[in-house]
């Protein structure tokens, strides 16, 4: 399966060069397209020039405006599902995502998951110990906020390292899933789940940037509460009203970054599922 990794940047300097060849050296072999809001740090200039190490593997495409982390991603499912590509991932560029968790969740791809989120807060997965305790409280309450109204039967709903099937991505009305920032993780897992995609989550251990600052801020998180309330009253766009299947892969806890699981035991016999729920093994 040939597989897309969309790279959204915005002052990402510091962490494009060694992001690019990590997620570059992955046994997925994935091509890459950056997406760039035109950072005046010279990220997109970095990304040329890796672009130039690897012929054919890395595309940059920069946007003439900064309009959130939702305006990007839409750019770049637009070019991805024009593309050859059977698979497309969304990634942070800023290495908080293990890029060894790349396997397993292409293995649950190939074992039937539409959609694979890379999940913190399942058996398995974890955070960082250098991450800071306001950032935890934000990003476990707005996953329990969102859990509460929206009932997806989803442990992760904000995090940004997600492997969608392509043909899912071009059956969803991307353009009308609206929302900016971290609710823009939320609404399209919940049109997914709308639309009938079996979801998986896979364990990753979330690291925290060393280079950069992070975008993350509580005018963020207010932001994608009010989104959140809007998808619990009127769905992530009108007229999708299918709930889909979501299933927690069981595995081993990773250590040092690294899966130690089975790739191909992802959405394997052990797990349990029902539709439009969770149910662990």
């Amino acid at each position: 399966m040939r597989v897309l990794v969309v790279l959204p940047t915005y002052q990402e300097a510091e962490n494009i060069e060694r992001t690019l060849d990590l997620v570059l050296a992955s046994g997925v072999r994935p091509d890459v397209l950056v997406v760039d809001d035109s950072s005046p740090d010279g990220t997109g200039r970095l990304v040329e020039a890796v672009a130039a190490r690897y012929p054919g593997r890395v595309e940059l495409l920069t946007r003439a405006v900064k309009d959130g982390l939702g305006g990007a991603y839409r750019a770049g499912f637009r070019r991805a599902v024009d593309g050859p590509h059977d698979v497309v991932v969304q990634m942070d560029a800023d290495g908080s995502h293990p890029v060894d968790a790349l396997a397993p969740m292409l293995a649950a791809v190939r074992s039937g998951a539409d959609l694979v989120l890379g999940s913190r807060y399942v058996r398995g997965g974890g955070l960082d110990d250098d991450w800071p305790l306001h950032r935890r409280v934000l990003s476990r309450g707005g996953n329990l906020y969102a859990a509460a109204l929206l009932r997806l039967g989803v442990r992760d709903l904000t995090g940004g390292f997600k492997m969608w099937r392509a043909d899912l991505l071009r059956s969803l009305p991307v353009e009308l899933l609206d929302a900016t920032g971290y609710a823009f993780q939320i609404q399209t897992t919940l049109a997914a789940q709308r639309h009938g995609a079996a979801i998986v989550e896979v364990p990753i251990h979330f690291a925290e940037r060393q280079y950069g600052e992070s975008k993350m801020s509580s005018t963020i998180v207010r932001e994608a509460m009010v989104a959140v309330t809007r998808m619990a009253i009127e769905g992530p766009e009108s007229g999708r009203r299918r709930r889909g299947r979501a299933v927690v892969v069981d595995m081993p806890r990773q250590e040092e970054g690294r899966a130690v699981a089975d790739a191909g035991s992802a959405g394997g016999g052990a797990s349990q599922e029902r539709t439009g729920d969770v149910v662990h093994p």
